[in-house]
């Protein structure tokens, strides 16, 4: 007889305990063992959350490699049937090696479950070595669980699910998310009923008025509240925002956008040719927005314009705003206003814009450009690719929640009722306007932050602290990539053999991108550099880049002067109509304000199990070489954090959002 020691992980998460009898079986390529049930000191408590647990199982003759193991559950005595979580089983043979099978999923009936070693595997390999039965029962089972659907024609699809309770469990939040995320959200609904402000449809009575409904403050959002007038820091939002992916340097003005130089160059000091011959203009426009439909709100008509807006970098390096067209048709009744107009034309102008800023960074930058696109890597992943294959190792941890956000982000915030539809000016057909519009100008390039920084002429831009943060963590994630998959894959031949990995970029393109061309996604790998390319990308999205566009919606939105949902007056069609009065009469309803707040405080609130950037709690690697590479990855993100710190301590504002324990591992929230 020999001996396997067995040891049994349960998971931590929360109700992962179970009292079932457990039952094991391990097959090897020599041979397997009888189906043996799992029995030690502890008894019914050996498999409570959090266990670590011993057991022997007993051969009559060595089994040699270890393949898989079966795993199954059965009702004990009174007991009733109960979900358990194992986490992991770690198995040491009779000739002293170790292996690790990595499970990480509910096993909620009384069925045979059956779960690779963890060695990562790629198809053809799996195919070589093992056969490829067990890998082919478990996608056959995840392609039932995670299915396709078209949420609306002309974006990118999304999972097929109702609501959080028919995901599968594995995906959904923990205990701990659904209940912070409850009560955040409870939180802030509470706040506003108590104060009489969630239902009042009336307009807002002075500044002194709004100042009171501001109830949360964060450092940055008192900062915002203080400044959020000054043409300086209008010029900062664009670099280091919320949306910092509009900007572009203007090396040619637009035609209809007839800017001269005696109107934003009055005393003949310099003139826009030589301007921008040095790289000193900038342009932002707004086009996506013209001609949408804007909504109803309170039974009120509201405004949503697409603006041009001109940017000059001054010898001091501030980037300062010097003409904001309203309307994309130049026309009598569309002036073009500068700082030089009366205080509240040149406000209520900077209003509009960043209105227009508001709507195009929720729809375009931050739900298609990160939720709906982590979207798509994630059910095609969960489909296509199994537990054992590398690439399902490397981004699983991307992957964390990203379902159950966004299917909440369907059913409370997009949806007919939701808060987005109800409150914003692009709620209902424009918003559905601006996704397909945002989607025809999606870009492979516009997603990778070296390209996009290139194809916008920004690489000299002083003080972008976005582009300097977003490169280098960029290059930490690539070298990482390229380290951990040059580990597995030798050469480009063994890309182009692995059939998973092209069945999970082909659905991407089918699915995320639409099976369009022009957008430079690639339909298939053919090489390793270009995975590595790819695979950096899709960790760069759903990290760092959503980070970017996302953590700090509170801290520049949730003072609404700086960022409104929508504007219920339209702007003036001459100068020196203007005043405090009718700024007030144009910003969003007191309901419509306070329930934007509402949002963006729940969205920019992490809950306590928070994942930051580089942490795998789940250890789904199990060789040396992958998990030290996990480490060095850690170590140079370390390394990046403290010098980021070092840099925001002699900043009047600092750039947090990029900082990698800041950084949330996927999108999550």
């Amino acid at each position: 007889m020999v001996d396997y020691e067995v040891t049994i992980f349960t998971g931590s998460l929360d109700q992962a305990t179970s009292y079932n009898e457990v039952y094991i079986k391990l097959v090897g390529t020599d041979g397997e063992s009888h189906r043996t049930r799992l029995i030690d000191y502890k008894g019914s408590s050996a498999f409570i959350r959090g266990a670590v647990s011993d057991f022997t199982v007993s051969c009559s003759v060595s089994i040699g490699k270890l393949v898989l193991i079966e795993l199954d559950k059965q009702r004990f005595l009174f007991f009733p049937e109960e979900d358990w979580f194992p986490a992991k089983v770690v198995i040491k043979s009779p000739e002293g090696d170790t292996y690790t099978v990595p499970i990480y999923r509910w096993i909620t009936d009384s069925k045979v479950h059956r779960y690779k070693e963890g060695t990562a595997l790629r198809v053809f390999e799996d195919n070589h070595r093992h056969g490829s039965n067990s890998r082919e029962e478990e996608l056959k089972r995840r392609k039932e669980e995670y299915r396709w659907d078209v949420y609306k024609e002309g974006i990118p699809h999304c999972i097929k699910a109702t609501n959080p309770c028919s995901l599968p469990p594995e995906v959904r939040f923990s205990f701990t998310k659904t209940v912070q995320f409850t009560f955040t959200a409870l939180e802030g609904k509470i706040e506003l009923m108590l104060e009489g402000l969630a239902n009042c449809k009336k307009k807002w009575k002075d500044m002194h008025h709004l100042n009171r409904a501001f109830w949360h403050k964060t450092h940055m959002a008192d900062y915002v509240q203080k400044h959020w007038k000054e043409d300086v820091f209008f010029g900062y939002q664009y670099l280091n925002g919320i949306n910092p992916m509009l900007i572009r340097r203007c090396m040619a003005l637009p035609s209809n956008f007839p800017v001269t130089d005696d109107m934003v160059f009055p005393r003949g000091q310099s003139s826009l040719e030589e301007e921008m011959k040095k790289g000193n203009i900038f342009l932002v426009d707004y086009k996506l927005l013209d001609g949408v439909k804007p909504s109803v709100i309170n039974g009120k008509k509201q405004y949503l314009m697409a603006p041009l807006v001109l940017l000059h970098k001054t010898p001091q390096d501030q980037l300062m705003p010097i003409a904001i067209q309203l309307k994309q048709t130049p026309a009598d009744d569309n002036p073009i206003f500068f700082p030089t107009d009366s205080e509240y034309d040149w406000l209520i102008a900077k209003i509009f814009v960043r209105s227009a800023d508001f709507n195009v960074h929720e729809l375009n930058v931050h739900l298609l450009r990160t939720h709906l696109l982590a979207e798509v890597f994630t059910v095609s992943l969960l489909r296509n690719v199994p537990m054992v294959h590398p690439l399902y190792k490397l981004l699983i941890p991307h992957t964390r929640y990203t379902l159950q956000i966004n299917i909440l982000a369907r059913l409370l915030l997009i949806s007919k009722t939701g808060v987005f539809t109800k409150f914003s000016a692009s709620g209902g057909e424009g918003m559905i306007t601006i996704l397909k519009r945002s989607m025809a100008s999606m870009t492979y390039s516009s997603l990778c932050i070296p390209e996009d920084i290139a194809e916008r002429g920004l690489k000299d831009l002083p003080n972008f602290n976005y582009r300097d943060d977003g490169l280098r963590l960029w290059d930490i994630i690539n070298r990482f990539v390229q380290e951990v998959l040059g580990y597995y894959y030798k050469n480009d031949a063994e890309v182009k053999q692995d059939s998973e990995l092209q069945k999970w970029i082909s659905d991407i393109f089918v699915h995320g991108f639409l099976s369009k061309k022009n957008t430079g996604i690639p339909q298939s790998f053919t090489s390793v550099t270009e995975l590595v390319k790819f695979v950096t990308m899709v960790i760069f999205t759903c990290s760092a880049q959503h980070a970017a566009v996302n953590s700090g919606q509170y801290d520049f939105d949730g003072w609404m002067p700086n960022a409104p949902t929508s504007l219920q007056r339209p702007p003036p069609t001459k100068k020196g109509t203007t005043n405090e009065a009718t700024m007030l009469d144009t910003f969003p309803d007191v309901n419509a304000t306070v329930h934007g707040m509402a949002v963006v405080w729940l969205l920019s609130k992490q809950s306590t199990d928070f994942a930051p950037l580089g942490h795998y709690p789940k250890n789904h690697f199990t060789e040396e070489t992958p998990c030290k590479l996990i480490k060095k990855f850690q170590e140079r993100l370390e390394e990046f954090e403290a010098s980021v710190k070092a840099r925001n301590g002699i900043l009047e504002v600092p750039y947090t959002y990029l900082i990698p324990s800041e950084v949330e591992n996927s999108v999550a929230l």
